[in-house]
């Protein structure tokens, strides 16, 4: 008799829980508080002197203006977008500059078009998450904003948190971890442990002659077209006409990279210019990772020193089982590949900065790889 009312009742229980138990897609809903329209203060950051870096809070230096979350520019902060973008995790990112009163950047006659820059200038980058990546000028999601700042000839890099009300953004030397959500494209829900780097961490990729340099500001970067409050504008030409860029020249020819997700160029292109903004950070002459002769720069010409046949110096467990870097026609024998799709550390490229695979990034290599 005990077992006969026992059953009844533990499927009952079974049955309670089953219903009030969330779904996967409810597990990945994410309570946030509500968001605060903080104003920013009302600040001029051509007050600003280096002996004050770093400030406690973003709002602190005046280069935002408005509520803050709305990441407004003020007067003299000037909006810039490499050609192609770093893949961090599916995060969105707007991206200024600012520099002080009376100074001007310059672009060296190299082939990349490097760009110097004067003392106290700064680099201000936002991350952040739409809530739904099928509508992202609508609610979003700001995780952290970098600060490279120019002092005494030489780069600091200074990371903020946001607060989760969105109210501004507080300086955490020692970086962090936000659990972020979103509904991907397909209508997806989306979660990640997205990890903000510490201070240091920052030069693991920043990185040429062991000095802390800026990604994605050269003339190859930037010599294209960009939507500005006023129009469209080449964004060489608008720094030259704010006095911002001192030796343009409209005779001159700069040197151009493409955005690699422009389906209308051609896979060659796109996959260079992939492999450039990801990855020659460090793959090249004068960077970490130098010794691994393999150089991903949008300009190299050489076949063995992009990868192709290439035996791979000290990649341990990080090649698998493979033994090319690039194995033409082969992309799932190739250890790029490899690196690229997996997640495991010691194996996975780029070692920091993400958490997840870019699925879309490694199928463009793939099928650049298997086209040769």
């Amino acid at each position: 008799m005990r077992i006969r009312y026992f059953i009844p009742f533990f499927f009952s229980l079974l049955l309670v829980f089953a219903c009030s138990a969330p779904t996967k897609e409810q597990d990945k809903v994410i309570a946030l508080p509500e968001f605060v329209d903080f104003q920013a203060p009302d600040k001029n950051p051509a007050e600003l002197t280096l002996d004050l870096f770093p400030l406690a809070n973003l709002s602190d230096y005046g280069f935002f203006k408005g509520v803050m979350r709305s990441l407004i520019p003020n007067e003299g902060v000037l909006l810039y977008e490499p050609a192609s973008s770093l893949f961090t995790d599916y995060a969105f990112k707007s991206r200024y500059i600012w520099m002080p009163e009376g100074t001007a950047a310059s672009i060296q006659a190299d082939e990349e078009g490097t760009m110097d820059f004067s003392e106290g200038t700064v680099i201000i980058k936002n991350f952040f998450y739409p809530m739904d990546f099928r509508k992202p000028e609508e609610e979003r999601r700001i995780i952290e904003t970098r600060l490279m700042v120019k002092s005494n000839e030489q780069w600091e890099a200074y990371p903020y948190i946001w607060s989760d009300d969105q109210s501004d953004a507080q300086l955490k030397v020692i970086g962090g971890e936000k659990q972020v959500s979103w509904m991907d494209e397909k209508g997806q829900p989306q979660v990640i442990n997205y990890i903000i780097p510490n201070k240091n961490q920052c030069k693991s990729c920043h990185n040429i002659h062991e000095q802390l340099v800026p990604i994605g500001l050269k003339a190859k970067h930037l010599n294209h077209a960009i939507t500005f409050k006023d129009g469209t504008h080449n964004q060489l030409v608008k720094w030259a006409d704010a006095g911002k860029l001192s030796n343009y020249s409209a005779v001159a020819i700069y040197p151009t990279m493409i955005n690699y997700q422009d389906q209308n160029q051609s896979l060659e292109l796109r996959a260079r210019a992939y492999l450039d903004i990801n990855c020659a950070h460090c793959h090249r002459a004068e960077a970490p990772a130098s010794t691994s002769g393999l150089f991903l720069t949008y300009e190299e010409t050489d076949p063995l020193r992009l990868g192709i046949l290439k035996t791979p110096v000290a990649a341990g467990f990080g090649a698998g089982s493979f033994t090319y870097d690039i194995v033409p026609g082969k992309a799932d024998e190739s250890i790029l590949t490899y690196r690229m799709g997996t997640n495991q550390v010691g194996a996975a490229m780029p070692e920091i900065g993400r958490v997840t695979v870019h699925q879309e990034g490694l199928e463009l290599i793939k099928q650049w790889i298997n086209a040769m």
